[in-house]
């Protein structure tokens, strides 16, 4: 028979045991009889008492017969009635007895028969779940205290090669798994999840699995078990994997399209040196005017075709996305003056003004890309001045602030032909132009804009336009002001007193000059004729006169001092090519003269100048003119380039300005020349070609750096010349030592003065 406590630890033990070790094989429970049937024998024992009871009849009956007393008669008749009735009561109770022990025997058998089954469907369910659990393929393993295993399923079984049964005891580091055992520290209220990514390794190559473990420690007994259950992420891990090495191959092939674009603009701008270059030198050689339009049709078409390359080549850059701003400190002063002075020569040449105004609260500095902001300017007043044929084009810088933002806002406006409401949604696409049609005026590849807007954007700034056909067009850009330095307090005030006349047909200059009065302060009226400028005598201190207006004999000058402006200070204001009639212009009772277009510092610097004498003071030296009185003597030059045209062209260049030179033709060469000089003699400067044989620029810039140190000598200014235009060039060359930069295709005035001024600064 099986007791009751019997079952319940079985069942016990089959309930520990869910989820963890195999299923049994269903079993068929046969229940032991709980009374089981006596031996035949035992049937006399049942009938004894009642053989008892007939001799004890017997006997009363016998004493009856022989006379015996009454009472013994009666006592046995007595006991033998008593002895019948204990023995009929007695079968009565065993009935009830057997009947009771069916009952008793039934109900177990029902109670053992459910608890079967209750059993049964356990371990059924427990089937169903772990056959679900290895269905989807995860590993489920359990582990004690000390990492030993305690369940594992045939999941994990099969992936390790090893019978489940010889699992248990096993540490996963004796299988090569690296998962250690969460510390009783890291439990946090008696549990502590934590997950991992780990390799196992399969004959089929490793495999990667999300490896969750939930470490639980019972309150009572302190006992710890880690359950886990992992993952398989080879799939997810292999395309991680995919995706690094598909990133690295792009950056790699960004770096070879980094490097190609540098190697095609060398390769590119340094025919177009030699070009443009020797077209410039031809133009100063007597020529007859045949012979001179040709020569200017190619420097025309050069021109044309760099800017074409540089477009294609900046487009190229963005596309890579290797642009990246490199802001710096950047005066905006400073580059909004060179970009008009940079584009003046062509605006003069179409009979246009170009004029530029800055407010007087636009900050000093501000932390910007200056390359990539001189570029986009150049873009936007290079197509002003293209476009337009008549009045002019004027850039006016102001700042925009707000509660929350400050701003630099550059507006280009023109008298050009204007645009359509149409073209403006699409001029600032890639291909695009104003005019699309064979038969337009301009030409180009329609890459400026496209360019342009990418590299605002890039910045952090907008740009946008407005226009109206036939009434010219207006494009702003803005970019943010960081790291603004305040300009000089009062500013605004500094031309108080100052009360000036403006003589000239230009409008756009005489606007830009006139606002740049006003807004410091002073007061100012524009005239366009003598006979306008008659009314604005009264007062007026300061008279500022257009040379193309005036007369070699000072004519006009004459004519407005009759006029009431006798007491005025006169100041002309000279284009250019007009530099040679200075002095008949102070012969004719000019003081001094203003170079078109005319900078705001200077201007201001002119008019604050006091009266008589001071006022009459020649105009200070631009930078590089103390060197250019040494063209006498003539500065020693070194130049170090592979390539014979464009070391013809700086040669002839420099040779006509009064300098001597020596060509060397590697950077090997360079360092020699100027190590072997010694002490005796040095160089006043070297230009320095980035790429050469057996020797680049950079290594001989920095062998010769090193010579210097190494005797203690003051360091030479070596200029750089090299056709790649990227700015991390040009910062790369300033870091290893250079001076100075100068971009290829060389211009030879622009050379000339780069090689002075770094032999006056």
């Amino acid at each position: 028979m099986v007791a009751d406590s019997d079952i319940r630890q079985d069942s016990k033990a089959a309930g520990a045991g869910r989820l963890i070790p195999d299923a049994p094989k269903r079993q068929v429970l046969v229940v032991p009889p709980l009374a089981p049937e006596l031996p035949a024998a035992s049937a006399s024992h049942e009938g004894l008492p009642f053989l008892t009871i007939v001799a004890i009849a017997v006997l009363a009956g016998l004493a009856h017969l022989t006379g015996a007393p009454i009472i013994v008669t009666v006592g046995l008749a007595a006991a033998a009635l008593a002895g019948l009735a204990m023995h009929l009561r007695s079968r009565r109770d065993e009935r009830r007895t057997a009947e009771l022990l069916d009952e008793t025997v039934a109900r177990s058998r029902a109670e053992i028969e459910t608890l079967a089954d209750r059993m049964w469907e356990m371990q059924e369910s427990e089937e169903r779940f772990r056959g679900l659990i290895d269905a989807l393929g995860d590993l489920v393993v359990h582990r004690d205290r000390d990492g030993h295993i305690a369940y594992a399923n045939s999941v994990f079984a099969s992936l390790v090669e090893i019978d489940p049964r010889d699992l248990a005891g096993k540490t996963l580091s004796e299988l090569g798994i690296d998962v250690g055992i969460v510390p009783d520290a890291a439990f946090f209220d008696h549990e502590c999840l934590s997950s991992t990514d780990v390799a196992i390794r399969t004959p089929n190559g490793p495999r990667w699995f999300s490896w969750i473990e939930l470490s639980v420690r019972d309150k009572d007994t302190g006992a710890v078990s880690h359950r886990a259950i992992a993952r398989d992420i080879t799939a997810r891990k292999r395309a991680e994997s995919s995706l690094i090495s598909a990133r690295e191959r792009a950056e790699y092939a960004s770096q070879a399209k980094s490097r190609f674009l540098a190697t095609v603009s060398h390769e590119i701008r340094t025919p177009m040196n030699g070009i443009m270059g020797m077209a410039k030198l031809l133009a100063d050689t007597d020529l007859s005017p045949e012979q001179r339009t040709y020569v200017g049709a190619v420097s025309t078409s050069a021109s044309a075709l760099l800017a074409l390359i540089e477009d294609l080549l900046d487009y190229s850059k963005i596309e890579a996305g290797r642009f990246e701003p490199e802001p710096q400190p950047t005066s905006l002063r400073e580059i909004a003056d060179n970009i008009i002075e940079l584009l003046a020569a062509k605006a003069f040449a179409k009979n246009i003004g170009l004029g530029c105004h800055v407010e007087p609260d636009v900050p000093q500095m501000i932390t910007a890309d200056p390359g990539r902001l001189r570029q986009v300017l150049l873009n936007l007043i290079g197509n002003a001045v293209k476009f337009t044929d008549t009045g002019g084009v004027l850039l006016t810088v102001a700042r925009a602030r707000t509660e929350t933002t400050d701003r630099i806002c550059f507006t280009v406006s023109d008298t050009g032909p204007g645009l359509r409401e149409e073209d403006m949604e699409r001029i600032f696409e890639e291909f695009e132009q104003s005019d699309g049609t064979s038969t337009r005026v301009h030409g180009g590849a329609g890459l400026g804009l496209a360019i342009s807007k990418r590299l605002v954007t890039a910045m952090g700034g907008t740009i946008s336009v407005s226009s109206r056909l036939g009434e010219g067009s207006e494009f702003v850009l803005e970019i943010p002001a960081v790291a603004a330095t305040e300009p000089p307090p009062h500013r605004h005030n500094i031309l108080a007193g100052r009360r000036a006349t403006i003589v000239s047909k230009n409008a756009i200059e005489s606007d830009a000059i006139a606002r740049a009065i006003r807004a410091h302060g002073g007061v100012v009226e524009v005239a366009a004729t003598p006979s306008q400028a008659a009314p604005f005598a009264a007062g007026c201190n300061v008279l500022l006169i257009d040379a193309a207006l005036e007369n070699s004999d000072g004519r006009l000058l004459k004519r407005l001092r009759d006029s009431g402006f006798a007491d005025c200070e006169a100041i002309t204001l000279i284009a250019p090519t007009d530099r040679g009639m200075l002095g008949e212009f102070r012969a004719g009772g000019y003081a001094t003269f203003l170079a078109r277009p005319v900078r705001g510092e200077t201007l201001l610097r002119v008019l604050l100048t006091s009266h008589g004498s001071a006022l009459a003071q020649p105009r200070p030296e631009p930078r590089g003119a103390s060197s250019v009185r040494r063209r006498d003597q003539g500065l020693s030059v070194l130049i170090a380039e592979d390539n014979d045209i464009n070391a013809m062209l700086a040669r002839a260049t420099l040779l006509k300005a009064g300098h001597r030179v020596k060509v060397v033709g590697n950077g090997k060469a360079a360092v020699e020349a100027v190590t072997d000089a010694g002490l005796k003699f040095r160089f006043d400067v070297v230009l320095m070609d980035l790429h050469m044989p057996v020797m680049d620029g950079l290594d001989a810039i920095a062998a010769i750096r090193r010579h210097e140190e190494s005797l203690a000598m003051p360091p030479i200014p070596i200029m750089v010349l090299s056709a790649d235009s990227q700015e991390k060039t040009r910062h790369a060359v300033l870091a290893h030592g250079a001076s100075g930069f100068v971009t290829k295709p060389l211009d030879p005035d622009a050379l000339v003065q780069a090689v002075e001024g770094q032999v006056a600064a």
